[in-house]
């Protein structure tokens, strides 16, 4: 097992701070559904996108070239999207404590035609949940490119976890 998969010692909270990450509070939505939903064992989050305060920080399409968003810029936002998803899940679990295993990431990239490396801008939501839960972010995923997002962002990210019965 490498380091980076090593499960995490702590409360989520704790690892979450450890990052330098404070979880943010949940998005409003911009139509009608809710931020996530849980049935049985399964939360489900509606995407989210990388709002930082209450604001999407760049938009626009991403790829290589004037006018872009860049690919590495874009795999931060996912990362802040993940987080975004994150805060959801916490608000109808209670607690990411309860959280046994990230099952599922869906990754849109609104992407520039000549752009494919959705999955390397995906990577940054990944990444962080392998952070946070080590092993237990391991997870299946799609990374999909889109001509166009809700409000012109970058990225947006869907999360499926399942929590401890409860």
């Amino acid at each position: 097992m490498t380091a980076a998969a090593q499960p995490p010692s702590g409360s989520v909270a704790s690892r979450l701070a450890g990052l330098g990450l404070v979880l943010p509070d949940v998005a409003a939505p911009v139509a009608a559904y809710v931020p996530a939903v849980r049935t049985g064992n399964l939360v489900w989050t509606s995407g989210q996108l990388p709002f930082v305060a209450g604001s999407l920080p760049v938009t626009g399409k991403v790829g290589d070239g004037a006018g872009l968003v860049p690919p590495d810029d874009a795999k931060a936002l996912a990362r802040t999207a993940a987080l975004n998803a994150l805060a959801a899940v916490a608000q109808v679990t209670g607690s990411l404590d309860r959280v046994v295993r990230v099952v599922k990431v869906v990754g849109f990239v609104a992407s520039d035609p000549s752009f494919t490396g959705q999955p390397g801008v995906v990577n940054g939501a990944s990444e962080l949940l392998g952070e946070v839960f080590g092993e237990a972010g391991q997870h299946a995923r799609s990374a999909v490119g889109v001509p166009v997002l809700p409000l012109d962002s970058p990225v947006e990210i869907e999360l499926v976890v399942e929590v401890a019965a409860g």
